[in-house]
């Protein structure tokens, strides 16, 4: 199984991460690039650098990640809007094309995921082997992929927690 180098970005520089799944992701990719001492980053060379990465390493990837915050503020990118109109936009396009395949995916993932706990809770199915544990993990993350497309994201969720605290008192 090939390194997760996206989860130790998002773990370490989380504003880098924000921006890999979307428009800017060649800047992210540019920065991560930069902070790891390379020319011309490719997924490939970020993958093999994030396996065998020092402390300092890490710590260079903060600050990296830091100043790329900086840089957005400055520009006057908000990456959260970014992401946030992207699954609008998907949202819009399936009410106006009326198509069900979302949906019957949606369903599909669910319910499979939702017959998997159970039989393995009541003793229909083991997971004992690595790739099955690989396999559970793979669908227990789109199902949750699922319910943030259908419910918001616990990100969208503290954005509006954020907002609310701010808004002034009612009386």
């Amino acid at each position: 199984m090939d390194f997760d180098w996206k989860a130790v970005i998002k773990t370490v520089a989380p504003g880098i991460a924000t921006a890999l799944g979307g428009p800017l992701a060649g800047m992210a990719v540019s920065a991560i690039g930069s902070a790891l001492g390379m020319d011309q980053p490719t997924q490939d060379k970020i993958s093999a650098a994030l396996a065998g990465a020092t402390p300092d390493d890490m710590l260079k990837l903060k600050q990296a990640d830091q100043a790329f915050t900086l840089q957005m503020k400055k520009l006057e990118i908000d990456l959260e809007q970014i992401n946030e109109s992207g699954l609008d936009s998907a949202r819009k396009r399936e009410a106006a094309v009326g198509d069900h395949t979302n949906r019957n995916l949606a369903y599909t993932i669910v319910g499979a995921f939702i017959a998997l706990v159970i039989a393995t809770l009541m003793g229909y199915a083991r997971v004992d082997s690595v790739l099955a544990g690989t396999l559970v993990g793979y669908l227990s993350a789109k199902c949750e992929q699922v319910l943030a497309y259908y419910f918001g994201s616990s990100r969208s969720s503290d954005r509006k927690t954020e907002l609310i605290a701010q808004a002034p008192a009612i009386k």
